[in-house]
């Protein structure tokens, strides 16, 4: 494992391209950053995570305009090994991070139907109502391209709907807080060799409904595996699968959808003015 400043120094040089230049390019083409900004940096524990804390770290070395950072974290209901490497790997890379407990593992232990959907919902409950109460108003979450891409595909595949990942969404449970998704456009191959260069161990998934039905997470039969297996598949012939089914959102001609939904859930269809 490199040290912390060689880790921030990868930043900077080695994977400035594939990382930093994303992560601004983001924050600029859909404005989430904007001056006086309290944002929570949330850190699930995962490589994703863990790498935007460092490059907001890197943003705010420059210093361009007023904003403020609160790294914050979340155990579930971690057992003490997954606990305690979060906590050391920020420790280690310099990460002052405020880490509360919830019982949300236990809640989800015994649903049946979408678990994970259902865990997850809650776990942005708890960061938007614990970020609130720090002074923040937005929350910056890890997701990257490919999760985008997979969110796109597993709309079509599994619930017969076209919808994409936002790069920021205004709550609608806590008034005056956004959540923002700066690593839109980093690519997970990038992610995880920065990880890997850096000799870096980072926590997978570790809820206990995981822990129970799945052996290691080759075998997981989730659908975003799936997902996931499908693109790379698809990309081996043709490099640019992933690029246009991210650009299939950006391109909508809604003279050729048959209906579609509008902001406030009315449903337009094409024959109504045909």
């Amino acid at each position: 494992m490199k040290d912390v400043k060689d880790i921030e120094e990868s930043i900077r040089k080695k994977f400035h391209k594939e990382l930093f230049t994303k992560f601004c390019k983001a924050l600029n083409d859909f404005s989430l950053i904007e001056p006086n900004d309290k944002i929570a940096v949330c850190i699930s524990g995962g490589k994703d995570s863990f790498l935007m804390a460092k490059l907001f770290q890197e943003l705010k070395r420059h210093n361009k305009f007023d904003f403020e950072l609160v790294f914050l974290s979340m155990d579930p209901g971690y057992n003490k090994i997954n606990r305690d490497l979060i906590e050391n790997n920020a420790k280690m890379m310099n990460i002052p991070l405020t880490i509360f407990s919830s019982d949300i593992f236990e809640n989800v232990l015994h649903i049946e139907k979408s678990p994970c959907y259902i865990c997850a919902r809650m776990r942005r409950g708890w960061l938007y109502s614990k970020a609130k109460l720090l002074g923040c108003n937005k929350i910056a979450l890890g997701h990257h391209f490919d999760d985008v891409i997979e969110t796109i595909l597993m709309g079509m595949l599994f619930s017969g709907q076209f919808q994409t990942m936002m790069p920021k969404i205004k709550s609608k449970n806590f008034e005056g807080m956004q959540l923002i998704r700066p690593m839109y456009y980093i690519r997970e191959k990038d992610i995880i060799h920065w990880r890997n260069y850096n000799d870096l161990t980072f926590l997978q998934c570790a809820c206990k409904f995981t822990e129970q039905n799945y052996k290691n997470e080759n075998e997981s039969n989730s659908k975003r595996l799936f997902t996931k297996k499908i693109i790379a598949e698809l990309a081996k012939d043709n490099p640019m699968i992933e690029g246009n089914i991210y650009k299939s959102s950006t391109n909508v001609n809604l003279s050729t959808i048959i209906s579609y939904k509008d902001k406030s859930g009315s449903v337009h269809n094409f024959n109504d003015e045909f």
